[in-house]
């Protein structure tokens, strides 16, 4: 969510130094723009229901629907649902609300305007998808909204928030719209600040949080339209403590997406599973370690979910902030440059190191990455710099035919006629009147045309091979639903199970990370998988003389394994439909990293630190050898790769 001008009022300077503060916006009333040519052709809805297929998921670096077709988010936020209280004075006074706009906890614009003629105007935009901010508190609020809140759509009257969001649903659903939901805040307080709303857990558990999703998830399950779960917006640092990815504690956000994931997928299997990465981390001063982590740690430490083809992660930008800058103005605010300071190469490269090489294609991170919010202030006094910002950002989304959603997307204009949060794309007047970046004066049509104009890939894309990581640094990582379905295999151990619709390909030595694929992937039988523990299945002689052997009976290949400590525990090994080759390759890695020299996620370090060992694309991972001697200590030394044909 965008910040915006009003500083949460009462913190100390302590607090505002250690939090992301509000941003300055530009102001109103500059002299009217010509409005660009080339506006997107407006579909309806039932042209735009016919375009696609629900319901979407992945491959590579593609969100594709059902036929295999590229869909590419061209999405905007619908805002409102999560709240627009600025958490000070009376809520029941408008002037103490976001740009004196009170949503009254639902979607903004449903007093102003009826709903069908709102769709008609995202029609007009030429979007085909939205994204919807709702808070935790709507999941639980029983109090009907007021009439007035509804009342250009009378139909409305009496209905709770989550009332009010079903018909949203339905209605941008019918119409066409994929829609995906995005839990923003934790209360309806306006974020993102020291406001509450920090972690997917402040002000209240991870299990509430969890709960609530698969309450969603359950509720929309039947509505292939509703096509995404965007787990938790902006997760930023409070008052004294980061979020961290990857250190197994109640703060880890790589965790706590995971844990989520998962269960949603397992109540809805269809619904794509949205990541943003850390949006603030640090204290903002120019004496203490600082920064946007973004999608940066996800090149290390990437998510695997129990559907590999659900995974989409996602980032924010704007001009305002930068990569060590919150945005801030006045107090808490650092000399770092913002990225509307950058040079165009300087934000490109900026772009692709927070956000976009997670697209590369073949690595363990692969996945599409959708710009969730972005935006600018498209009236009133012109920002050069944010002008100059918004054009050339649109220019990298364009270049990267990036999927993207910006933000907001509605607003009211004021007695007079100017807008009131001058960055909305349509704004409505009390009596309906639309003002919007498709009518004359607002300079960024130009923009937005050619971006959501822009050429790129269409049509069927081809199923590509996948690698994902396990990662069993702090406990278990159990991503196979038939294991998920059964009792613990290897108890008092940490066991890593690959997706169902993957084997284990790869083991780093000292860590207990692994690494799955799909590449060649054999079928699977429907009998037993077997848990090895010993060297009863040891077949084709002695490949690693010395040293402990764990091997899959023939027939069968790793799909999983258990550690104690980093050391080996046991081998989980699935049955293949048909007979695999049985000729041996040791491959040895206790003295450095023995990776394919191509394929393989072979540009992305999946255990940074440790030597790994991995099996070729085209082989299966038949066994794993280790010894206590020599103060190896039980950790993998070889592994015992098998050709697939």
């Amino acid at each position: 969510m965008r910040l915006v001008r009003s500083v949460t009022r009462g913190l100390p300077a302590l607090l505002a130094t250690a939090a992301l503060l509000a941003v300055t916006v530009p102001g109103a009333d500059a002299a009217p723009q010509a409005a660009a040519a080339s506006a997107p052709t407006p579909l309806t809805g039932e042209q735009l229901a016919a375009s696609w297929t629900a319901p979407l998921s992945t491959r590579g670096r593609y969100v594709v629907d059902a036929d295999g077709d590229r869909f590419k988010l061209k999405s905007g936020n619908w805002a409102g649902a999560q709240g627009t209280w600025e958490g000070s004075g009376d809520v029941n006074d408008v002037t103490n609300h976001q740009a004196d706009q009170m949503s009254h906890n639902i979607p903004l614009g449903l007093d102003r305007t009826p709903i069908d003629r709102i769709l008609a105007d995202f029609h007009t935009l030429g979007l085909n998808s939205i994204r919807l901010p709702f808070a935790n508190a709507l999941v639980h609020d029983t109090t009907p909204v007021p009439d007035a809140a509804v009342a250009a759509n009378p139909q409305l009257k009496g209905k709770t928030p989550l009332q009010v969001l079903d018909a949203v649903i339905a209605a941008l659903t019918a119409d066409g719209f994929a829609v995906i939901l995005n839990n923003h805040t934790t209360s309806y307080r306006f974020c993102c600040g020291l406001d509450g709303n920090e972690r997917w857990n402040s002000g209240q558990t991870t299990r509430q949080w969890i709960d609530d999703w698969v309450f969603l998830a359950k509720r929309y399950r039947d509505n292939k339209r509703v096509v995404g779960a965007d787990l938790r917006n902006e997760v930023r640092r409070d008052t004294w403590n980061d979020s961290n990815w990857g250190w197994g504690d109640d703060h880890d956000l790589n965790k706590a997406f995971e844990e989520a994931g998962n269960e949603i997928l397992q109540a809805a299997p269809d619904l794509l599973i949205v990541m943003e990465g850390i949006n603030w981390q640090g204290i903002p001063t120019d004496l203490t370690s600082h920064g946007r982590p973004m999608l940066t740690p996800v090149a290390t430490l990437s998510n695997t979910l129990i559907r590999s083809d659900k995974l989409v992660y996602a980032a924010h930008f704007y001009g305002y902030t930068g990569p060590n800058h919150t945005g801030a103005t006045g107090t808490g605010e650092t000399h770092d440059p913002r990225y509307e300071e950058l040079t165009p190469e300087q934000l490109a490269q900026a772009v692709d190191d927070e956000a976009l090489f997670v697209t590369r294609s073949g690595q363990h991170f692969t996945a599409p990455v959708w710009i969730s919010e972005f935006g600018a202030a498209g009236r009133g006094d012109i920002d050069s710099r944010e002008r100059a910002w918004f054009g050339n950002f649109t220019d990298i989304l364009v270049r990267n035919d990036s999927d993207f959603a910006i933000w907001p997307l509605v607003g009211w204009t004021d007695a007079t006629g100017k807008p009131q949060d001058n960055w909305a794309m349509v704004n409505y007047s009390a009596d309906g009147t639309r003002l919007g970046a498709m009518d004359p004066g607002d300079w960024r049509a130009t923009d937005w045309n050619k971006l959501v104009n822009a050429p790129g890939t269409t049509g069927r894309i081809a199923p590509s091979p996948r690698w994902n990581m396990l990662d069993l640094d702090y406990g278990h990582q159990d991503v196979s639903s038939t294991m998920l379905a059964k009792p613990d295999w290897s108890p008092g151990n940490r066991k890593g199970n690959c997706p169902d619709t993957q084997r284990l390909v790869g083991l780093g030595r000292s860590d207990s990370r692994g690494l799955c694929t799909d590449a060649g992937q054999p079928a699977k039988a429907s009998g037993a998988w077997t848990v090895v523990t010993d060297e009863r299945y040891v077949t084709g002689g002695d490949w690693a003389s010395g040293y402990n052997k764990l091997q899959c009976p023939d027939r069968t290949f790793a799909v999983g394994y258990s550690v104690n400590g980093n050391a080996m525990a046991a081998l989980l090994c699935a049955p293949a439909a048909t007979a695999l080759p049985t000729t041996n390759r040791v491959l040895w890695f206790d003295h450095g990293d023995n990776r394919p020299a191509t394929g393989g996620s072979n540009a992305s370090d999946w255990a940074p630190g440790y030597y790994k060992g991995q099996c070729a694309d085209g082989e299966y991972l038949a066994g794993v050898a280790f010894t206590w001697k020599w103060l190896h200590y039980g950790v993998p030394d070889a592994l015992l790769c098998r050709p697939l044909v």
